[in-house]
C-alpha cells in the first residue's frame, strides 16, 4: 500500500487557511502517510498573488493565477476550495466536481444556501465532498455527528459557533460596555472584520448551523428557512441583570427536533451559568449535542484560525486518499443519511417554536404597574418564573420616576408572547421598547 504515489491536491486560494493547511501537511506527511496508507501533496495552487503564493510554498508547487487551470489539470485527483462566498466558489466546486475531482471546502456559506445542488451533483459523478472545517473550524463536529453519533436519534444541538460574536460579548460582560465599543474594539484588534455584518448579524452561525441541522436530522440544507437574529441590540444593562440572574447571555446556534418540525434558530439566548457551555468565552467555539442513547456531548476548541482549520481540511483528505478507491456506494454520504431517505420534516416558524423568555420593561416607579403586567402574562397562560425589580435610584440617579423590571417567563409559544408584548407596549406606564431575550436551559 505505502508504495503508492501520492495523491494530488490542488489549492484554490492560498490565504489564512490555505497556508495553514499548506504547512500543516508539510510538517506532518510522514504522519499523515502513515495514516493515510499513502502520501498527499499539495502539487499546484491557484491564488490571483502569484508572488504571495510563490513564497508561502517555495519551488516544487506549480502556482497559477487561474482556478480553472487546476480543475483542468488530470494528475488533480482532490481540490481544496477556500475561496469562500457564494459567488465563483459555487462555479468552480460544481467545475471540480464534472471534472470527477473530490472537493474539500471551508465553504459554509455555500453549502448552506446551495448544497442541495452541489451534493447531488458529487453523488451523480461518484465524487465526494468534504466539508469538516466549514463548522467550528478545527473542532471534529461533523465527523461526530455523521459518524460517532450515528447510533442516536439526535435530540437537540446548540452551539456557539461564531467566534467573532462570543469574543464580542465576553468584552461586553467582563468590562461592562455596550456592543458599539466593543465591536470597535474587537475590529481593531483583527477579532471583527471591517465589515463584521455576517458575524454580528448571525449569518454565519446560521450557516453553520443549517449544516448541522441537515447533518443530525436527515433534511435537506435550507437555509432560507432559519430564523437569524444578531447581537447588535444586546445592552450592557441585560448582561448584567441576566448575571443577576444567574446566567450568561451567548449567541446560540439551535436546532431541536420536535413532534411539530425542526427547529432552526440563531439568537442570543440566556444560559444558566452553571452549564459548561455558557463558560466559553473569547473567539472559542463549542457545540452541544443531546442524543436519545449517548445523552448529552460537548466539542470544545478553536472556530477559527489558519492551523485550527488547517487541521480539518487535512482530516476531509486523509478520508477521501483512504476512500479514493471505495465503490462511491460504501462512503459515508454527505448530509449522513442516504440521499434516497431524507425527512420531509418541515423547519418550524419562530412563532412556532417553544421557550421560555427574558423580558425587561422600563416602567414609571408607581404602584399597580406589576400586577398589570404581570396580570396580561397570566391572561394568556404564561407562568413566571422569577421577578426581578431594580430600585428607580439605581436606574435614574436620586428621585427618578422610572425604573426596571425584569421577568423570566417558563416554556411558552413564541406567537402568544409575541401577542402578549404588544399588549404590554401599549400599556401608557411602560416608557421604552420592552426587550425580549430568549432563554435556554439545555437540560
Amino acid at each position: 500500500m505505502t508504495d503508492m504515489k501520492p495523491i494530488q491536491v490542488g489549492l484554490l486560494g492560498i490565504g489564512t487557511v490555505g497556508s495553514g493547511t499548506f504547512n500543516v501537511l508539510k510538517r506532518n506527511q510522514e504522519e499523515i502517510k502513515r495514516r493515510a496508507g499513502r502520501g498527499i501533496e499539495i502539487t499546484m495552487v491557484a491564488d490571483l498573488d502569484m508572488a504571495r503564493a510563490h513564497s508561502l510554498v517555495g519551488p516544487g508547487v506549480q502556482v497559477v493565477n487561474d482556478a480553472r487551470a487546476v480543475i483542468a489539470n488530470p494528475d488533480i485527483d482532490i481540490v481544496i476550495e477556500l475561496i469562500g462566498g457564494y459567488g465563483i466558489a459555487k462555479a468552480l466546486v460544481l467545475e471540480a466536481i464534472a471534472a470527477g475531482k473530490h472537493v474539500v471546502t471551508a465553504n459554509k456559506a455555500l453549502l448552506a444556501v446551495h448544497g442541495t445542488e452541489i451534493f447531488a451533483a458529487a453523488s451523480a459523478r461518484g465524487v465526494m465532498v468534504a466539508f469538516e472545517a466549514a463548522v467550528a473550524g478545527g473542532i471534529p463536529i461533523i465527523k461526530a455527528l455523521r459518524e460517532g453519533l450515528t447510533a442516536n436519534s439526535i435530540q437537540w444541538i446548540a452551539g456557539i459557533i461564531n467566534g467573532t460574536t462570543n469574543f464580542i460579548l465576553s468584552e461586553m460582560r467582563d468590562k461592562g460596555l455596550d456592543f458599539d465599543v466593543v465591536l470597535k474594539e474587537a475590529q481593531r484588534l483583527g477579532y471583527a472584520e471591517a465589515d463584521p455584518t455576517f458575524d454580528i448579524e448571525g449569518v454565519d452561525a446560521a450557516h453553520k448551523v443549517t449544516l448541522m441541522s441537515a447533518i443530525a436530522f436527515g433534511i435537506p440544507v435550507q437555509f432560507d428557512k432559519a430564523y437569524v437574529e444578531g447581537i447588535t441590540k444586546l445592552g450592557a444593562a441585560d448582561i448584567k441583570y441576566a448575571e443577576q440572574l444567574g446566567y450568561r447571555i451567548k449567541l446560540l446556534g439551535i436546532t431541536k427536533r420536535t413532534a411539530q418540525g425542526i427547529e432552526l434558530r440563531v439568537h442570543p439566548s440566556l444560559v444558566p451559568t452553571k452549564r459548561l457551555i455558557a463558560n466559553v468565552e473569547g473567539a472559542m467555539n463549542a457545540v452541544v449535542v443531546q442524543g436519545d442513547a449517548v445523552g448529552t456531548t460537548l466539542y470544545y476548541g478553536k472556530g477559527a484560525g489558519s492551523e485550527p482549520t488547517a487541521s480539518a481540511v487535512i482530516a476531509d483528505l486523509v478520508d477521501i486518499t483512504r476512500l479514493h478507491t471505495a465503490d462511491p456506494h460504501h462512503r459515508v454520504p454527505h448530509l449522513a443519511f442516504q440521499p434516497d431517505a431524507m425527512s420531509d420534516l418541515s423547519v418550524l416558524p419562530m412563532s412556532e417554536v417553544v421557550t421560555s423568555y427574558y423580558l425587561r420593561l422600563r416602567v414609571t416607579d408607581e404602584a399597580g404597574v406589576l400586577a398589570k403586567v404581570t396580570g396580561l402574562l397570566a391572561d394568556a397562560g404564561i407562568s413566571i418564573d422569577a421577578v426581578l425589580q431594580r430600585e428607580a435610584d439605581e436606574i435614574g440617579g436620586e428621585g427618578s420616576t422610572q425604573t426596571d423590571v425584569i421577568i423570566l417567563t417558563h416554556d411558552t409559544r413564541e406567537g402568544t408572547l409575541d401577542a402578549v408584548l404588544a399588549q404590554m407596549q401599549a400599556l401608557p406606564s411602560v416608557l421604552a421598547p420592552i426587550t425580549r431575550i430568549r432563554k435556554e436551559e439545555l437540560n
